[in-house]
């Protein structure tokens, strides 16, 4: 993700290596989800989204550190980042 830390927002770049489900969610150092950031059929190829730092009530979260999980084709990626307000 950039930047890293971040405040307000943060863009995650990702590539997957062929067309399917991804899905990429939001936890708190707690390992509590905090938001479903992505959740559908994605063609392969270069990809990016953006993370407002906001939960799934569109709330906005503290600061501290996040981890986002990406899930695609059986296989997993968890990254760290840091929101510092």
């Amino acid at each position: 993700n950039y930047p890293n830390p971040f405040n307000p927002s943060t863009t995650l770049r990702f590539s997957i290596p062929s067309d399917g489900k991804v899905q990429i969610s939001i936890y708190n150092i707690k390992g509590q989800k905090v938001r479903d950031l992505l959740k559908q059929d994605m063609q392969a190829g270069m990809h990016t989204i953006t993370w407002e730092g906001k939960d799934n009530n569109n709330r906005p979260v503290g600061s501290g550190i996040y981890f986002y999980r990406l899930e695609h084709g059986g296989k997993t990626t968890v990254r760290k980042m840091a929101l510092v307000k």
